[in-house]
């Protein structure tokens, strides 16, 4: 179950599904003419090779499919969301829209009843297409209680669609940073921090090693009771085996998440999903987004500002997120800033492990009052 298969040439190259200014595109050097040709054809030779049903979508999961997807036709979408109904209108990402639906009793034999999340990507991009079938093969052969459940998908003529379960409470960016839902506890951010980490180490522990290559609060979903999943992994990777120290791969990401050392050399390794964490928890600590222009300039990017900070017990308490109104345990607050500090460390080899990340969250868990949400 923990197996990941290898995806060869990189299936998954895109920009982030925040914000367009935000996104970490690819570099490379000027081609010269002949070069942009070669390139220009190598991707119409792998578009040709991208399934365009569901028989070759299951062929191509035939010898690693561990969790049965089902294959939806496009008129039973419009059937689950209401014709795609604008109400019914969850978010929006890079490659496109995610509508809820729900699935009845009598809609199809065999199915129960129940909300799902319908992302329907942009059937003419050729980056959409990859970004879904990558999506389909890792979450079609992973399962785990912090990973979010890939119920199926549409792959009929230019419509590419993925189901997934429905996460009541939205994303973590959405209930951490609006003003109209109520704020976080502390021991929720706990509980947050220590289901996403979950996450990352059970992809970073599979036999086949996956490196998730966009952890960030809008990729961790919230269900009913506040457990954290990780989803989207259009961005996912599958991690350096044998003696490889790490993939290489185009730059693509999210800025204020992206690790350095990935920025500068192209160069992906888990310790890049581990800096992605640290950033994470300092925003759980403070409140404050990754990368946020109307701040100071010297405030801007969290990383940069925070970092200092973390380790100087004074300083610590001015940068904790106001809206806690000093509800929360300081010597929790101290442990969690160690632990981001050493996440954050410059050099990748001195970062701890997700797996030691579990170990030194798990203590500082707090039991938590769950209201209801006002999702219907």
């Amino acid at each position: 179950m923990g197996n990941c298969l290898f995806l060869g040439k990189p299936l998954v190259n895109r920009v982030s599904s925040n914000a367009k200014s935000d996104s970490l595109k690819a570099t490379s050097l000027p081609l010269v003419k002949e070069e942009e040709e070669k390139e220009q054809e190598e991707k119409e030779q792998e578009h040709s090779k991208l399934p365009s049903n569901p028989e070759e979508v299951e062929n191509l999961r035939r010898d690693s499919a561990a969790n049965p997807l089902i294959a939806f036709t496009f008129d039973e979408l419009k059937e689950i969301t209401g014709n795609f109904r604008q109400e019914n209108i969850l978010g929006a990402g890079g490659f496109g829209i995610v509508y809820k639906g729900v699935i009845t009793e009598d809609f199809r034999k065999g199915l129960q009843s129940l909300q799902v999340a319908v992302k329907v990507h942009d059937g003419d991009s050729f980056q959409g297409h990859r970004e879904w079938l990558a999506e389909v093969l890792f979450l079609g052969q992973l399962s785990h209680p912090n990973l979010v459940k890939l119920i199926g998908y549409c792959c009929e003529d230019n419509h590419r669609v993925l189901i997934y379960e429905f996460m009541a409470r939205g994303s973590v960016e959405a209930n951490l940073f609006s003003r109209n839902l109520p704020t976080l506890s502390w021991a929720i951010r706990m509980k947050i921090a220590f289901g996403a980490a979950n996450g990352l180490a059970f992809l970073h522990e599979a036999k086949m090693p996956v490196i998730y290559r966009d952890f960030k609060t809008s990729n961790i979903l919230l269900d009913e009771d506040y457990n954290s999943k990780l989803s989207d992994f259009g961005l996912a990777k599958a991690g350096p085996v044998g003696d490889m120290s790490h993939v290489s791969t185009r730059i693509m990401g999210t800025r204020g998440y992206a690790a350095p050392e990935y920025i500068m050399t192209g160069h992906l390794t888990a310790m890049s999903d581990v800096y992605s964490f640290g950033v994470v928890v300092v925003e759980l600590i403070t409140g404050r987004k990754s990368l946020d222009k109307s701040r100071p300039v010297k405030e801007q990017t969290l990383a940069d500002w925070a970092l200092p900070l973390l380790m100087q017990k004074k300083s610590l308490l001015n940068i904790v997120d106001p809206r806690l109104g000093g509800d929360y345990p300081v010597k929790a607050v101290h442990k969690m800033a160690m632990l981001a500090y050493h996440c954050l460390n410059r050099n990748p080899k001195a970062r701890p492990l997700m797996r030691d990340i579990v170990e030194t969250l798990e203590p500082l868990l707090l039991p938590i009052e769950v209201e209801d949400s006002n999702t219907n």
